[in-house]
């Protein structure tokens, strides 16, 4: 995988991400790479980096509320060895499993254009390639869920996000959806703890 922090394919996106950097100089304010095993089995791939999770930390999930929800249920079901995500010195790492975003820079109001979900996807692309036949991916969200599906060159039409729903992939992966696991799908109801937990009860069961 090339090296994410050079990209400038999105000027909207790149002037967002300097202005933040304008605003908090400690944070990462750059283009969040997938974090985990090279070798995994489940790839989960979120929206886009939060104002201050990986757009703080660098690491797909880490440093907000989103990441305490998924790292809690990836620990539980021993795809992580911790159940806290903060930053690069926390010591976690992943058992099996890889995390990315299907848009790498922070969008405004966490909400990145039709064009920019695009133009991120070739790197999606290339993440899924890495995959071996067997392997779970987990989108979390209807972007997320429709990125895949584009970096396999599938119609969308062919299977429409629902929480819980599987496809088989031609590659011989499976395609596995969830609400995100996002701070307001909870507070709303949309999602809540033992519909989240079901969802990794359900990948520990296809993968071992």
């Amino acid at each position: 995988m090339k090296d994410l922090r050079g990209c400038q394919l999105c000027p909207r996106l790149v002037e967002y991400r300097n202005l933040q950097k304008t605003r908090f100089p400690d944070y990462h304010c750059l283009p969040v790479a997938a974090f985990g095993d090279i070798e995994a089995a489940l790839l989960i791939v979120g929206l886009a980096p939060g104002l201050h999770g990986a757009n703080a930390s660098g690491r797909p999930f880490s440093g907000d509320a989103s990441g305490r929800a998924l790292f809690e249920f990836l620990h539980k079901y021993e795809f992580a060895n911790q159940a806290a995500a903060d930053g690069d010195d926390d010591e976690l790492h992943l058992v099996g499993c890889r995390i990315t975003n299907a848009v790498k820079c922070l969008p405004p109001q966490n909400r990145p254009s039709g064009e920019e979900i695009r133009q991120c996807n070739p790197y999606l692309r290339e993440e899924i390639s890495q995959l071996r036949p067997g392997s779970v991916i987990l989108a979390l969200g209807a972007i997320a869920h429709r990125s895949v599906l584009r970096a396999l060159d599938l119609p969308q039409s062919r299977m429409p996000f629902k929480h819980m729903a599987e496809l088989e992939l031609p590659t011989g992966m499976l395609l596995l959806d969830s609400y995100h696991c996002s701070r307001y799908n909870f507070n709303t109801g949309r999602l809540d703890r033992p519909m989240f937990e079901r969802v990794f009860k359900r990948i520990a069961g296809l993968i071992r």
